[in-house]
């Protein structure tokens, strides 16, 4: 059985490793839709087609499971997709409720994209979690651009990221939550950022769900056979995203067009 992972860019790979993690002798397949990335910024209505379009694609190739591994397209189109698709479908939402459990000082922050901080799902989440806390919402796209670029570290990439977190810090923020997968390879410079702060990322809950998902569907369990294959797929140029792909995924590997 193949699980097939998409995102916007690269930033679902973060998602794609914790899934790896937790079933490492499946076939992966990731599409990283290069062409429309950043979907933050894009309509609702262009985020779903492209959202329905990219995981059509990846049942196409034999996925029998696909992942949202974007919070973004998760806001905007997981419905569309569990109604359209014939194969179980795996979202993801910021995560609210573990954060508002974590916190010290009543603030918690969620670092997101424009596009899954304004969504109807983000503010039922709050709604439904952030009663109790002062919920600051902060829309990153340079962050997101350093992950498509492949920059995670270094004093470019410390400051972008510390010109978001600092400020946070500086008015009482002690728990960060992670609310768009290109944010877990900054981890490391978030950290440096907010050294005391407590940070969430819903990566190895979306890879539990993922699993029994997988294994609800027919899939074997257990821990037998060799590694599965990865396949890495774009719709932009793979000669030009093969090179920061390789540095958040942390080897090299071969990417291919998708045509969709």
């Amino acid at each position: 059985m193949s699980i097939g992972l998409f995102d916007s860019g690269l930033g679902g790979l973060s998602v794609a490793r914790a899934v790896r993690a937790a079933l490492p002798y499946r076939d992966l397949i990731y599409l990283a839709d290069t062409a429309y990335c950043p979907y933050g910024p894009l309509p609702v209505e262009q985020v779903r087609t492209r959202s329905l379009a990219c995981a059509r694609w990846l049942v196409g190739r034999g996925a029998r499971v696909v992942v949202v591994a974007c919070n973004t397209a998760t806001s905007a189109a997981v419905e569309l997709l569990r109604t359209s698709l014939a194969v179980p479908v795996v979202g993801m939402e910021p995560g609210l409720k573990p954060a508002v459990a974590a916190t010290r000082t009543g603030r918690v922050a969620v670092l997101a994209t424009s596009g899954t901080l304004t969504g109807e799902r983000f503010a039922r989440l709050v709604e439904r979690f952030g009663a109790r806390v002062e919920v600051r919402t902060v829309a990153c796209p340079a962050m997101v651009r350093l992950v498509e670029a492949g920059e995670l570290a270094g004093p470019y990439a410390a400051s972008v990221v510390a010109g978001y977190v600092a400020p946070l810090v500086a008015d009482g923020v002690d728990t960060l939550v992670l609310g768009c997968t290109h944010f877990p390879p900054l981890r490391a410079l978030i950290a440096a950022a907010a050294p005391e702060a407590t940070i969430i990322d819903t990566g190895p809950a979306v890879a539990a769900q993922t699993a029994r998902v997988a294994l609800a569907a027919g899939g074997r369990a257990g821990a037998t056979g060799d590694a599965g294959r990865l396949t890495f797929a774009t719709t932009g140029d793979p000669l030009s995203v093969a090179p920061a792909l390789a540095r958040v995924w942390g080897e090299s590997v071969d990417v291919e067009r998708a045509a969709c």
